[in-house]
């Protein structure tokens, strides 16, 4: 039995659905049960939030509970801020557990996961100094910022040395993470990418009816995700676009978007009707501005056909043709670039091996084996 836990965000994105990519895949390829230990930022008040972070969790025994009542053998941790922290960790290792602690974004330095500030890339925060996030109020007013400054900075070596192996999602995020001054041992570190279903690969013709079909944009709609940089190329090419997600910037972007009656909004999609949408378009649109940790919208959107623009940054770079990324915060160059893919008749295909590559369930199930197998060993050789 694997037994994950995770916290949930106030806006769902990918982090949520490679968590259940993942239980799927050791369910169907490795056969073995898993189980969700399930906290939610929507249930959690502002106090209590604040006490998790400074105190390193709240409530432990809930995880000692549930590994016994589950007779899970590992513990595989996702989010663990504000509520479960390095306590939660040490709860299940005391419980028999071995630990093992996947890092899907940046959190362990920077207090809004990303290191984005202002539309820029920042490594300010550095190691344990998480002053610089205090100082510009990177999370909130001064309580929050406060919390987060301490409470990262306090438990990051411990969740480091609490977890019997780190999970990255990818090389990019574990170079990045490194940069950032966190201390990843090689022989306590694997790369487990995302895994995703390829789908039936398109029938023939579709790329000939997408040329003329919108282009999406599917990220979650907060700051780093860069969809003002698609609206700004949507107003230079003059083509259709369909922003599908909800988030903290959508007011804004709807404001800039006012003018331009060929960028619409439909909301966050049901899978089904993501899936219709995509079928339609030309191009997806990945603008991050942030080093993502793997891009599971792009790989999802290339694994079904349908050719990426994305930004030069971080896992991306992985994942992305080089002739299909522009660099960050550029909207010419992505609008250049969405006219020049939207016509090639060969984009989709090509990304579409490229994704399925790294992304294959069969590969990817032997790296997970792997990986507890040697969170296993680690465990054994704890002092």
């Amino acid at each position: 039995m694997i037994l994950h836990l995770h916290h949930r965000y106030r806006t769902l994105g990918g982090e949520e659905r490679a968590i259940a990519a993942l239980r799927r895949l050791t369910e169907d390829r490795l056969g073995e049960a898993t189980a969700l230990l399930e906290r939610d930022s929507a249930d959690v008040g502002p106090l209590r939030a604040v006490a998790g972070l400074v105190r390193g969790g709240l409530d432990p025994r809930d995880v000692a509970r549930e590994v016994d009542r589950t007779g899970a053998r590992i513990v595989h941790a996702h989010n663990v801020h504000p509520t479960f922290g390095v306590r939660a960790l040490r709860a299940a290792r005391d419980a028999g557990a071995t630990v093992v602690l996947q890092l899907h974004n940046y959190r362990l330095v920077c207090a809004v996961g990303t290191c984005v500030r202002d539309g820029d890339d920042c490594t300010a925060c550095h190691g344990r100094d998480l002053r610089p996030g205090l100082r510009h109020r990177c999370r909130g007013g001064r309580a929050e910022a406060t919390a987060y400054a301490v409470g990262l900075a306090r438990q990051q070596a411990g969740l480091l040395a609490a977890a019997d192996l780190v999970v990255v999602p990818s090389d990019a995020a574990l170079e990045r993470l490194r940069t950032l001054g966190v201390d990843l041992p090689d022989d306590r570190v694997a790369v487990v990418g995302h895994p995703v279903d390829a789908g039936p690969r398109p029938a023939d013709g579709a790329d000939r009816v997408r040329s003329g079909g919108p282009a999406v944009v599917a990220g979650r709609l907060a700051p780093e995700k860069g969809a003002d940089v698609a609206i700004a190329a949507a107003r230079i090419t003059g083509r259709d676009l369909v922003v599908a997600n909800v988030g903290p910037d959508e007011a804004a972007l709807r404001t800039a978007a006012a003018d331009l009656p060929h960028v619409r909004f439909v909301g966050r999609l049901a899978p089904d009707e993501l899936e219709a949408l995509r079928a339609s378009a030309s191009v997806e649109l990945v603008p991050s501005l942030a080093h993502e940790t793997f891009g599971l919208a792009a790989a999802e959107a290339m694994l079904r056909g349908l050719p990426v623009v994305a930004s030069d940054v971080g896992a991306l770079r992985e994942l992305v043709p080089d002739d299909a990324r522009v660099p960050a915060g550029d909207p010419v160059a992505l609008a250049a670039a969405w006219v020049r893919v939207a016509a090639d008749p060969g984009a989709a295909d090509r990304q579409r091996d490229r994704a399925a590559a790294r992304t294959d369930p069969t590969v990817l199930a032997t790296r997970l084996a792997a990986a507890y197998a040697g969170a296993v060993e680690a465990a054994g050789r704890r002092p």
